[in-house]
């Protein structure tokens, strides 16, 4: 879901509300200030030798601890994030910014209150893609980080300076890119966890470049020793893993420093991240845990760090080459099964939605599904916004007031960050859906594509006001509706494999869409879908049906929690000649 940014910072002051409405698109063009206070970003060709493509930003500060590109979040605790695309700009060539560019959370740099602040630019990289479709993109390829822009091997940066800052002077501010992140290191393959990558044709064709697919495969105590054997395969869907996470062969290092978690309120979590993490390895050594093959994806792409695993107009045909090409690549490799009885998939937020997506679109291919706190599974309730029928996605309105629609809010219920802050951060970022933030790509999933070439907006994104006309184009893409309307011919093929949970104080109010998905699944009885849907109370994103560990714990256990209820399963539905033997020692 959305929790992929750090949340180190400093509180800025936004404009008032009624400056804010007052500011429209023309922004981008015109300077809302005769002041000529700008930002100039350059690189030398010493740095990086040849033009790019991309998106400059500027990062601002007050807290000079780390770096800013580290500090980047939505809500209080946000830095001021000032951006501008570039095409073919060449060493030495400065990208200018200044008061006309748009920021978050004050949207003009004229309006930054004069002061000392720690500032360091970026730029993000794009390249060009010309797809099967005949558009002809630019975009930021992911290079093994996951679509973080701020650590994205060969993006250019500056070391920060501290700078006095002064709206009301004129004065340019030079800013060097003399810094380019370095590559990131490949997993090394153990006894256990297997890396492989293969080369998808179905995307290469669509994106018109080489993309590839990759998964971290854990292997099964006794693989080696037991050649024979096949196993059943588990798909864990999640956010972009770097290696097969929550697994170590060795216990907790007794000399690593304590980290604070402020999402739990508890000390050295990082040594109970760890502890749990060892746990897990003598849990799947032991003599009673199901014996199965368990993955995690990459399909990381130009939009994000994942791709919803479905077929999209944006990001082609991720849901046919994980389904036809990958899985089958790894059961062949590995002595998977290969039989759709012997396929499940478990996952949290965007990973649960995927796991029900993908059990909705393939419902041959796969006997079960487990999601949790799941993106929004029905957009009567994308998180608090019915997209069929509100006109603005930031503000619910009456005839005389309007009231900003939340974002994120604790298991109390308490504010921290409103919609319109999510977008603004992201249209900060990138433009045209190229942020690598959560609302931009389930635009990029569900949308059609633009007249441009990059997905049609479901709202704009400054005022937030819905195009109806796309949001009928997402209902291909509400589980809920595609279920309702396709139940005679799914429903037959789904009982006994839809099982999903939500904390009742999910953080992004996810818990409402689940609320619509129960209600029809409830409803419906020709057939009864003969799954579970169930809630924890008071509890946050990401609950995942553990009503015996708090979240800080269950979340670290998928695997322990999911596996052996999936080894009830296919004890319960797998066909009279199923292979229930040779991977039980």
């Amino acid at each position: 879901m959305l929790s992929r940014q750090r949340s180190i910072g400093v509180r800025l002051q936004p404009r008032p509300l009624m400056a804010r409405l007052a500011f429209t698109a023309t922004c981008f063009a015109v300077a809302t200030s005769a002041v000529a206070f700008e930002f100039a970003v350059r690189f030398d060709a010493a740095t990086h030798g040849e033009a790019v493509d991309g998106r400059v930003l500027v990062l601002i500060s007050s807290n000079g601890e780390t770096e800013p590109r580290l500090q980047v979040t939505a809500g209080l605790e946000a830095i001021l994030v000032v951006g501008v695309d570039v095409e073919g700009l060449a060493p030495g060539s400065p990208a200018r910014i200044d008061g006309s560019a748009f920021g978050y959370p004050i949207q003009s740099l004229s309006d930054l209150p004069a002061g000392q602040y720690w500032v360091q630019a970026l730029l993000h990289r794009y390249e060009t893609f010309h797809r099967a479709d005949g558009h002809v993109v630019k975009l930021p390829m992911d290079r093994g980080e996951g679509q973080h822009w701020n650590r994205a091997p060969g993006n250019l940066y500056s070391t920060p300076v501290q700078v006095l800052l002064d709206p009301g002077e004129e004065r340019r501010i030079d800013l060097v890119l003399t810094q380019v992140i370095p590559p990131i290191a490949e997993p090394e393959d153990t006894t256990y966890v297997k890396h492989v990558e293969i080369q998808s044709k179905l995307l290469t064709e669509f994106w018109g470049r080489p993309m590839h697919l990759g998964a971290h495969v854990l292997l099964p105590e006794g693989f080696e020793e037991h050649p024979e054997a096949r196993y059943p395969l588990m798909i864990f869907h999640g956010h972009f893993p770097d290696d097969f996470g929550g697994f170590r062969v060795t216990p907790p290092d007794p000399d690593l420093e304590c980290e604070y978690s402020e999402r739990f309120q508890l000390d050295c979590y990082n040594r109970i991240v760890q502890q749990e993490a060892y746990d897990l390895y003598q849990t799947w050594k032991g003599p009673d845990f199901p014996r199965f093959l368990a993955i995690e994806i990459q399909h990381a792409n130009p939009y994000y760090d994942d791709s919803y695993a479905v077929n999209s107009a944006n990001l082609g045909p991720y849901g046919d080459a994980i389904t036809y090409e990958l899985i089958p690549y790894i059961e062949e490799k590995f002595r998977g099964l290969g039989e759709p009885w012997a396929r499940f998939l478990y996952g949290g937020s965007t990973g649960g939605w995927e796991a029900l997506a993908a059990q909705v679109f393939y419902p041959d291919e796969y006997n079960g599904c487990f999601a949790a706190c799941p993106d929004p599974i029905d957009f009567r309730a994308y998180t608090l916004i019915n997209i069929y029928e509100d006109d603005n996605a930031y503000f619910m309105e009456g005839d005389f007031n309007r009231m900003a629609r939340p974002g994120h809010r604790n298991w109390l219920g308490e504010i921290d960050v409103t919609l319109e802050d999510w977008n603004h951060l992201e249209l900060a970022l990138g433009t045209d859906a190229r942020s690598g933030g959560q609302y931009d790509i389930w635009q990029a999933v569900y949308s059609p594509v633009g007249a441009d070439g990059y997905p049609a907006p479901i709202w704009d994104k400054l005022t937030g006001e819905i195009d109806h006309d796309v949001a009928e184009h997402w209902k291909a893409y509400d589980l809920r509706l595609v279920l309702e309307q396709n139940w005679p011919t799914l429903g037959p093929k789904l009982e006994g494999k839809i099982h999903i949970y939500c904390g009742d104080m999910d953080n992004y109010y996810l818990n409402n869409a689940v609320y619509l998905m129960e209600d029809f699944l409830e409803s419906t009885t020709d057939p009864y879908y003969g799954g579970e849907v169930d809630y924890g109370d008071r509890a946050e994103h990401c609950w995942n049906g553990d009503h015996e560990n708090p979240n800080s714990i269950s979340r670290l256990r998928y695997n322990t929690f999911f596996l052996p209820r999936i080894l009830e399963r296919i004890q319960e539905s797998a066909p009279e000649d199923a292979d229930l033997t040779s991977w039980r020692y």
